[in-house]
């Protein structure tokens, strides 16, 4: 059909007869009918119709074509003329009849979705129908805008306008019902997007989102993030909008709706979690995806707009009068926006223009009278320091600002202690900063411990204290404190940890306190050890005070050891003892088997569900950083095999997947792994059901580069060979990811473990016929090193080479003549094959043997006057027992040598042929 269609469109450049072309074009509208390009065929045929308005064929392809392409009315019309040209013709008869039946189903359709879509919204704008039927009326819209067909239905029928009197009901479940609708409507499609936002208006959506109602807030901020996807989506296609229109560019859209986003921020008639859900959209919004886009615009433009609306909620102390209200994580997402916007910087005068409108926000309240400014910029200073921890260290630097920071410390004022210790507490995080609270900071702290009579200060005061006799990391002679101190203060975090009397933010600091206080192997074995403590932070992880998740991972982290420690040269060590300079020492109890008993104990408490809900998190607080810690802890976890099972069955498997492809680099690697370790040992179907199967096959192709160690590249090769055996489909994903090159590449490794893992992976992939083809491509030697291969010493690798050969000589006999001509071994190696006292390799090798006599008689020949026809002989008699498949394949070579006359049988054995130089 292609060379027909190509035919007629040479032949229509040729001509210059409109009749000729007419018929041209009739005839390409057939082949396009047949390719299924209706457009092409309405396109062809509608050009022939120009010049022969009575061609009856032509205008009955292009009734085709309109019945594909779904325009019934106009294929209908065809039709009827064609059959009233000619009255007798079945053809035309029947596809009336047809069409006639299609137009009524549509109607019928259209009329049943129209009264259905207006029904379901009478009746959740009426407020005396029952509670039931509201329910049912919104979920039955909600299912509908999920459909393409039913989503256009309700727009095309006021449905927007219906559903801005439901996002204005008093009523929760009527505004989530019309939220959850207008999802439906924006998802994946940008035209319908454009018209929304203009008609609704983001004020309005802005408004909803600002709702005191949580569940209201979370819904209006996933829509809002639905919208910004099929917006940004529809910018890099051709064509936007499934509907095939050319849409205006969406860029102003954009702007204006993070313009509304930034007015949010500071403003008072704004909830603390609406306010939380516009800093978390900008968050995910505005900074680039990846640093290799050169444009950043859009965080210089949110710099330009809104960087001082976001350093006023940064500055804001919720327990004063003035000022928005907060939620316990509005800190913790300001710290993570800035730090963003921050990072997404490109050069030296930009980060100089943010630190400068920074310093002059916080010198601006700074040097106010007052205690109030003062608060406020020292609040300020401590957002700073948590997120653009540099600019941060700036500010903080600031003349007189460390002065009031340890005075107010003294503040009889609980919250004016708890702004300055907060801050002291950060400003320790730098060893610069904390060797000089160590000398100035320390007493001050343990005053505060020992004498407060308020608890919240009290553990605030421990956790700069915690911070600070950590200070030595895991370095086991590097102790700020006195012996002992560190369990003390650890044993007083625990109990708070636990005393559910206190309010969450006082248990989240004992947590803080805990995630430096671990770095003591001592610790980490009193913490495992204390169930309670360690099912009331796993109980904090799952809770809604999200700023706990980095000291929970962090705490994770240290007591399953999952960070990287560089083991020093021997020799440099003992240079550094002669010279008398500092060596790290490991604590004793944190060799591996410690280790391996305290990941049981966290196992047991359940850190596994804990982990889970950590990553479900929809929060700035789970940032990069956070979720590298998650993915350090889980492959710590999956490190002993029979931890994967139960480990799967609560869902760590669902989790790695997006700490595989949304982390940090190094992130990115310890979740992959993790997923590799999973699929190696567990059945993929079962780990990792349904089209997940599918995203675990890119993070795993992603640990084949140089730059992942020799241990993860080996068991990524032996996860995607497990993979690779399931089905086509995923050897076809495995192939898109461009991993081919890639496993061939550590076909050549040095490492035999590497080697081997690579060839078994290849041995399922050329199960795929586009894999196949390479092997019979001329010109590499794919075939040579499979061949050489099967004579290799180490075991394993050859059961994969022949493994692979036997596929490849079966499905593709045409491989078999060239076998000769890649070694002068061939004959040494596959009779090395079948002499092979393993089972394994004698079945590969004779199957090999039989596949090359079936393709060639000239192989069969050659085989046959070698060593190889007594050794088959021998194997065709097979041993005692049970039928040996590698005897009926030898009596399958002997019998087509017979067949091709090149030896005959006897009734005692074999023999060759006379002429052939054999012995009688």
């Amino acid at each position: 059909m292609q060379g027909a269609l190509c035919c007629y469109t040479k032949a229509l450049k040729l001509t210059d007869s409109q009749a000729d072309s007419a018929v041209l074009y009739r005839n390409r509208s057939a082949c396009y009918l047949k390719l299924e390009e209706y457009s092409k065929a309405e396109a062809d045929a509608s050009k022939a119709l120009d010049t022969d308005p009575g061609d009856v064929k032509a205008r009955f392809r292009r009734a085709q074509a309109y019945q594909k392409l779904g325009r019934l009315d106009q294929a209908f019309l065809d039709t009827q003329r064609c059959a009233q040209l000619e009255p007798k013709n079945r053809a035309f008869q029947d596809l009336l009849r047809q069409l006639g039946a299609q137009i009524q189903q549509k109607s019928a359709q259209l009329n049943s979705t129209d009264a259905r879509v207006q029904q379901m919204f009478s009746v959740l704008l009426d407020s005396s129908a029952k509670d039931s039927d509201r329910q049912k009326a919104a979920q039955n819209l909600v299912v509908l805008s999920r459909d393409e067909g039913g989503a256009e239905q309700i727009f095309r029928n006021d449905g927007v306008k219906l559903i801005q009197k439901l996002l204005s009901s008093k009523q929760e479940d009527v505004v989530l019902s019309g939220l959850r609708t207008l999802v439906g409507l924006c998802t994946g499609h940008q035209s319908r997007t454009m018209a929304i936002v203009n008609e609704l208006g983001m004020e309005q959506l802005c408004a909803v989102m600002g709702s005191a109602a949580s569940t209201v807030s979370l819904a209006a901020c996933h829509l809002l993030q639905v919208m910004f996807e099929a917006l940004t989506e529809g910018m890099k296609r051709e064509i936007r909008g499934k509907d095939e229109a050319i849409l205006p560019e969406p860029s102003k859209e954009l702007r204006s709706m993070l313009r509304h986003l930034l007015e949010m921020i500071p403003a008072q008639n704004v909830s603390g979690p609406g306010r939380d859900s516009a800093i978390n959209l900008l968050v995910k919004q505005v900074p680039r995806k990846s640093l290799k886009n050169p444009d950043n615009s859009l965080s210089l433009w949110v710099i330009d707009q809104g960087l001082k609306k976001i350093l006023q909620v940064a500055g804001t102390v919720a327990e004063l009068s003035e000022g928005p209200p907060l939620t316990e994580n509005t800190h913790m997402s300001c710290s993570v926006l800035l730090s963003k916007l921050y990072d997404d910087l490109k050069s030296d005068k930009e980060r100089e223009n943010f630190n400068k409108l920074c310093e002059e926000y916080v010198q601006e309240h700074f040097g106010r009278s007052g205690l109030d400014g003062k608060l406020r910029a020292i609040q300020t200073v401590s957002v700073l320091l948590q997120g653009p921890s540099d600019v941060g260290n700036i500010t903080l630097e600031m003349s007189g600002m460390m002065d009031a920071v340890i005075s107010l410390c003294a503040s009889e004022d609980v919250t004016h202690q708890q702004v300055a210790v907060e801050a002291l507490i950060h400003a320790a995080g730098k060893a610069k900063r904390a060797s000089f609270i160590t000398a100035n900071g320390v007493a001050l702290l343990k005053d505060l411990y020992k004498k407060s009579e308020n608890d919240r200060i009290r553990v605030r005061a421990l956790v700069g204290l915690c911070k600070l006799g950590s200070a030595g990391g895991t370095d086991f002679s590097m102790k700020q404190f006195a012996e002992g101190s560190t369990l003390k203060l650890a044993k007083q975090c625990r109990k708070w940890l636990c005393n559910e009397s206190l309010p969450p933010t006082s248990r989240r600091w004992s947590v803080e306190g805990l995630a430096y206080l671990t770095f003591d192997a001592d610790v980490k074995e009193d913490l495992v050890e204390d169930k309670n403590a360690l099912l009331a932070m796993f109980d904090l992880a799952k809770s809604e005070d999200k700023t706990v998740l980095f000291a929970v991972g962090s705490t994770l982290v240290n007591c399953t050891n999952s960070y990287d420690v560089e083991k020093p040269d021997p020799q440099l060590v003992e240079l550094a003892k002669y010279a008398k300079q500092h060596v790290p020492e490991e604590h004793p109890k944190d060799a591996p088997s410690f280790v391996e008993k305290r990941l049981g104990k966290l196992l047991e408490a359940g850190v596994v569900s804990a982990l889970v809900c950590m990553v479900k998190q929809e929060s700035p607080a789970l940032t990069e950083a956070c979720r590298e810690f998650i993915a350090r802890v889980f492959l710590a976890l999956v490190n002993r095999q029979e931890d994967r099972g139960p480990l799967v069955a609560q869902g760590g498997g669902k989790a790695l997947i997006p700490l595989a492809t949304d982390n940090t680099d190094i992130g990115k690697v310890k979740a992959a792994q993790a997923l590799a370790k999973i699929a190696i040992t567990s059945n993929p179907e079962i780990a990792f059901p349904g089209e997940r199967i599918y995203e675990v096959v890119r993070p795993l192709v992603n640990l084949l580069h140089l730059e992942c160690t020799l241990l993860q590249n080996f068991e990524s090769l032996m996860a995607l060979t497990n993979l690779a055996g399931i089905s086509e489909r995923l050897r076809q994903k495995i192939i898109k990811e461009k991993a081919l090159p890639k496993i061939e590449g550590y076909m050549f490794e040095e490492n035999e473990l590497v080697r081997a893992a690579a060839t078994e992976c290849m041995c399922n992939l050329v199960l795929s016929t586009e894999v196949q083809k390479l092997f019979v491509a001329t010109g590499n030697d794919r075939l040579k090193l499979l061949v050489l291969y099967c004579g290799e010493e180490d075991e394993r690798l050859r059961k994969a080479a022949a493994g692979t050969l036997a596929m490849l000589t079966a499905e593709q006999p045409e491989l078999c003549p060239r076998i000769p001509g890649t070694t002068t071994h061939w004959l040494e190696i596959f009779q090395a094959l079948l002499l092979s006292e393993i089972s394994d390799l004698r079945h590969r090798g004779v199957v090999i043997v039989q596949n090359m006599m079936q393709a060639d008689k000239g192989l069969a020949e050659a085989l046959m006057e070698s060593e190889a026809l007594e050794i088959l002989t021998v194997l065709a008699k097979g041993g005692e027992g049970a039928v040996d498949p590698v005897s009926k394949v030898a009596q399958n070579c002997l019998n087509k040598a017979v067949e091709y006359g090149i030896i005959r049988s006897r009734e005692d054995g074999i023999e060759k042929e006379k002429g052939k130089g054999t012995e009688p």
